[in-house]
């Protein structure tokens, strides 16, 4: 059964350092959940917490509802996949799913059909019998999973397992995962640098920074409505100015820059005079736009053509450098061309600036 993890006030702490501050976040029962985030922003430290390797230093992990404080990571609902996976190389695959098992004393004939059942659950039914040095790494990651799954846990946690695969086998497996979870329907915790992964994979997402957890919500949400600048430049490509609001006007408000004024959304009910930094996507910015439209000019510095798309880069009168991204059959700048770049003011985002960022 799956079962809800709950984080009420989780703070960790080594020494003077502050690993994770005032966790508060509740996971629901069969949901693939992922915390994204830089390395050493605290998310692994957060899934050890949960798995009970590390205990918090103030606040409460719940997991089905029961507090988890004294109890250890071999009593708790949960199974851990590590990056390295820590499958045995001298057994077969078969011998690695049924390990745990087999630590927990389950007679032979139930372990072979529940390993049985498992190779077909990741789809290694015909490779049951060979050694672990024989399969692929999206195989190997497959036997990490079935091995995890066969004790049966209520969660199962997921330390960027898939780190160490290319590129073409890390988009694969992120398929591979996100249907095995549907299949045996538990909670899924999922730690992760990469927002790509996050995005395609997760039903919500947790994104840190410094030890804090700076928004959740799905995959649309942090990308087209971050909450804060750390969520708006970690998550997909964005450019930044930054300026002044001088007026504000249902839900949107313009800022003075240095660019000119520049108008967007306005979701954090920013007052006219604060400082502020405007966000806008690159594949938001138009060519040669006109009507309606906030903008600003520079110079052609490189255009990179990546056949369905071609990312542009300008610098602008303040030295700063702007990315637009646009479509096939968009007629392209050449080097050194000035250029205008244009966006709507639904396709805007100002945000605070960060404390501590003042002039």
């Amino acid at each position: 059964m799956a079962a809800a993890v709950e984080l009420e006030g989780v703070n960790v702490t080594f020494g003077d350092f502050v690993a994770v501050r005032d966790a508060n976040l509740t996971i629901e029962p069969g949901e693939f959940f992922s915390f994204l985030g830089p390395s050493g922003c605290g998310k692994t430290t957060l899934l050890r917490t949960i798995s009970g390797f590390i205990e918090p230093t103030r606040g409460q992990v719940k997991i089905g509802g029961q507090d988890m404080k004294g109890i250890g990571p071999n009593k708790r609902p949960t199974a851990l996949i590590f990056q390295n996976l820590a499958l045995f190389p001298m057994m077969t695959v078969a011998e690695n799913i049924g390990y745990g098992l087999r630590v927990r004393g389950v007679p032979r004939h139930e372990r072979d059909e529940k390993v049985k059942t498992l190779l077909i659950q990741v789809a290694l039914s015909e490779h049951g019998h060979k050694k672990v040095s024989e399969l692929s790494g999206g195989q190997k990651q497959r036997v990490a999973i079935a091995r995890a799954l066969a004790v049966e846990p209520s969660v199962l946690l997921l330390d960027e397992p898939l780190s160490a695969l290319d590129l073409k086998l890390r988009q694969h497996m992120r398929a591979e995962l996100r249907a095995i979870q549907k299949r045996v329907g538990i909670t899924f915790i999922y730690i992760t640098h990469d927002q790509g992964e996050a995005l395609t994979m997760s039903d919500r997402i947790a994104v840190m920074n410094a030890g804090v957890i700076e928004q959740v919500g799905d995959g649309r949400a942090v990308y087209a409505e971050p909450r804060t600048p750390f969520v708006a430049s970690f998550v997909g490509e964005n450019n930044r100015i930054r300026g002044r609001v001088s007026a504000v006007e249902d839900g949107f408000a313009t800022l003075d820059t240095p660019l000119g004024a520049l108008k967007g959304r306005n979701p954090v009910a920013l007052s006219v005079g604060q400082e502020a930094l405007l966000f806008v996507r690159p594949e938001v910015l138009r060519l040669h736009a006109n009507g309606g439209t906030s903008g600003f000019a520079g110079e052609t510095l490189d255009v990179a053509y990546e056949g369905s798309v071609s990312h542009i880069t300008l610098r602008v009168k303040t030295g700063q450098k702007v990315t637009a991204s646009v479509g096939g059959g968009v007629p392209l700048p050449a080097a050194g061309e000035e250029l205008h770049l244009g966006f709507t003011p639904e396709d805007g985002l100002l945000l605070a600036l960060p404390e501590g960022h003042g002039r």
